[in-house]
């Protein structure tokens, strides 16, 4: 077996595998991101195509222990991705899938295509994605689809990128791999133990693939919020489902949060350090956990910025939460429905907050059910697409 170390989807992951194990499947078995497909597994294909250090590559025939200090990102680190975004629209509007067990290593052949042309010529267009075998669309749907893209990102003078983000020649991967025992490895900074149980040794700052914002207001002064933000206890038993697991450090805090989706229940553990401007009443904390049954893993970042209201009476807590989640749980991350879990959950810890600073008991969750608030969440939609269609027929009663 050989440790490999190296980031996915901006996340520093460190597991063991045996030396002829191909990064599909290190990236399946291993951390559960299972929307690489395989399908030839000869490199032919292209169902497994995920970006290698920005480039396209086929990763069935690549393997893991070459990509070692390597920066992977598969589909699902793209679902934030502008031009992805803009891609699978076009697909859905060009009819450009059917089963879609191609479409994810055709996205991402798409994307490096929409980066790099300078215009939407059918031929170049169709030679870049003939590594990517479909046998239900024909390519006609496909092809428009990239063409639309590039045309309107074109038009709104988004220039392409000379070679696509390529920084040198050979083979992707090439030159990865430690080619003796006695030579460097190349190791991510600060890698989260994903095979151990242990808070990471330091916590690595991080560019977010989601970050959502959210407000709410206490009637409280901002001296007296920001002093309880500063009583790390205090706010974790505010926290539905969070749980210190060491005394808190002014520099660091270790704990876990607890979380239960339908029958599957995930314990990340890690740690976060905090930072505060008494200056400017503002904060920020950056943390890092893993779940061990799942192999998810998520980075997370909270901006706080205490706004007073009312001539210093009530203050408003200004929110920007940032985060990136990896692994089994990721299939449940969608944007939208993280949405509205977020505003639930806010307002819950927003509640539990002003009942411990007005010194009436306040309870702690053991566990965060998102499964029973993706459930009112369900309803309130429901709820609110039946209102539309009824007062688009009939009007208000």
């Amino acid at each position: 077996m050989t440790t490999i170390a190296l980031q996915v989807n901006r996340r520093a992951v460190e597991f063991s595998a045996e030396p002829r194990t191909s990064l599909a499947d290190f990236v399946r078995d291993k951390l559960d991101l299972t929307g690489t497909h395989l399908g030839c597994e000869h490199g032919v294909c292209g169902a497994c195509t995920v970006l290698l250090d920005g480039v396209p590559a086929r990763s069935c025939i690549t393997y893991a222990v070459a990509c070692e200090g390597a920066d992977v990102t598969t589909i699902e680190g793209l679902d934030e991705d502008e031009v992805t975004a803009e891609l699978r629209a076009a697909f859905t509007r060009e009819h450009a899938l059917q089963c879609g067990y191609c479409t994810p290593g055709m996205l991402v052949s798409a994307r490096d295509l929409v980066l790099r042309l300078p215009d939407a010529d059918e031929r170049r267009i169709r030679v870049g994605l003939s590594g990517n075998l479909c046998r239900c669309t024909g390519y006609v749907g496909v092809v428009r689809a990239v063409q639309s893209v590039i045309e309107a990102r074109r038009a709104r003078n988004i220039a392409p990128q000379a070679d696509g983000g390529r920084t040198s020649l050979g083979p992707v991967g090439s030159g990865r791999a430690t080619s003796s025992p006695n030579e460097p490895r190349l190791v991510p900074q600060a890698l989260a133990p994903a095979s151990e149980g242990a808070a990471p040794a330091k916590i690595p700052d991080f560019t977010p693939a989601t970050v959502l914002d959210q407000r709410f207001t206490l009637a409280h002064a901002p001296a007296k919020v920001f002093a309880m933000f500063d009583d790390i206890a205090a706010i974790a038993a505010c926290l539905p489902g969070v749980s210190l697991t060491a005394p808190p450090r002014p520099e660091r805090v270790e704990g876990m949060i607890r979380v239960r989706l339908g029958p599957i229940a995930a314990a990340f553990e890690g740690a976060a350090r905090i930072a505060r401007d008494p200056a400017t009443l503002s904060g920020r904390i950056v943390g890092i956990g893993t779940d061990q049954r799942s192999h998810s893993a998520t980075q997370g970042e909270i901006r706080y910025q205490l706004v007073p209201l009312e001539g210093g009476a009530a203050t408003a807590v200004e929110l920007s939460i940032g985060y990136t989640l990896t692994g089994m749980l990721a299939q449940f991350g969608r944007p939208g429905l993280v949405r509205d879990l977020a505003r639930r959950l806010i307002a819950e810890f927003a509640g539990n907050l002003d009942r411990h600073m007005s010194g009436a008991p306040s309870g702690q969750a053991v566990e965060l059910s998102v499964w029973s608030i993706a459930s009112d969440v369900l309803r309130a939609r429901l709820a609110r697409m039946f209102g539309r269609v009824f007062t688009g027929k009939g009007g208000a009663e």
